[in-house]
């Protein structure tokens, strides 16, 4: 299974942003997919989840700001990101729990960078 994410870049803060992530490879089908990210000599963090039926989880630092869905025909999870700040700068990684023959295994993109600018 691959994940390829898309739509990072520099922006200035209170700019928008969207990020893509499409999945690609065999599975019978795909759970809960996500975006999680890290910044600089921090850990890796969750930003938002959202099932397959469509229910999500947000970050506290994010919500009512970022808003993530998805498109299952397409296999593709989306992140709207408004009203940027600095801090929100961080490699942005693409998250996916799918259903194969080796079970419910969680696949990672490689990652796509965000900058904000002040």
């Amino acid at each position: 299974v691959q994940l390829v994410e898309s739509g990072g870049g520099l922006v200035q803060a209170g700019g928008s942003l969207r990020l893509s992530c499409a999945a690609s490879g065999y599975f019978f089908s795909i759970n809960a997919m996500g975006w999680y990210r890290q910044a600089p000599g921090k850990q890796r963090e969750l930003v938002a989840t959202i099932t397959s039926g469509g229910s999500t989880n947000y970050a506290y630092s994010v919500k009512g700001r970022f808003t993530i869905s998805r498109d299952n025909a397409k296999n593709t999870v989306y992140l709207q990101m408004n009203s940027l700040k600095p801090e929100d700068t961080a490699l942005y990684y693409c998250n996916a729990q799918v259903y194969n023959e080796l079970g419910y295994p969680q696949y990672w993109g490689q990652g796509t960078q965000v900058t904000v600018s002040s």
